[in-house]
């Protein structure tokens, strides 16, 4: 069973839509049983760090996120929460990532919104993709580059596009927007 996490934030539909697509049935959860006992948990999100961080707390979330041990996604805010702290909302985050999240310095346009490819990429999430596949990007705060980082991209400055830590792997981009790429991310995400 696949469990896609259910808190504060949006666009779950169009990650559950697009595993209908790879032909993945899955379940929206905010129940702890049920995101301990799935194979897999995608934590995704569209929305606002502090709001979606005091969600997870008052339902007791946080630490369920954390104790899990099948493989997680977490995708956009997903991967931001999974960091230590957020400057968006003064935020301490989940920590699962050793590195800060921070506003994009305003020199060009923010968000970063539209398509855009990776500098670098490693790992098992990305098996069959190059560096010159493009990829879907909506933020305005990005996650420093680390020992986590498996991906890098470059607007404005270097930063984490895609990040891993034992079992837990994140993707600033939307592999759910991505097209073909995209698909191919989750499929390689559900095939661990």
């Amino acid at each position: 069973m696949i469990a896609i996490l259910k808190y504060n934030a949006g666009n779950i539909k169009s990650v559950q839509n697009a595993l209908s697509r790879l032909g993945y049935k899955s379940i929206i959860t905010d129940n702890p049983s049920e995101l301990l006992s799935a194979d897999k948990v995608i934590f995704p999100g569209v929305g606002e760090a502090s709001s979606a961080i005091y969600y997870l707390k008052e339902r007791g979330l946080d630490k369920t996120i954390v104790s899990l041990n099948q493989p997680v996604l977490g995708i956009c805010l997903g991967l931001q929460l999974m960091c230590r702290f957020s400057e968006e909302g003064e935020t301490q985050c989940l920590g699962i990532f050793d590195t800060d999240v921070k506003l994009f310095p305003p020199v060009e346009k923010i968000p970063h919104m539209g398509w855009n490819n990776c500098l670098t990429i490693k790992g098992d999430l990305f098996k069959g993709v190059s560096v010159d596949d493009d990829l879907y990007y909506v933020h305005s705060y990005y996650a420093e580059i680390s020992l986590c980082t498996i991906a890098t991209c470059d607007y404005i400055l270097p930063f984490s596009a895609a990040m891993q830590k034992e079992n837990f792997y994140a993707t600033q981009f939307h592999p759910e927007k991505s097209a073909e790429t995209g698909e191919k991310i989750l499929k390689n995400f559900l095939e661990l």
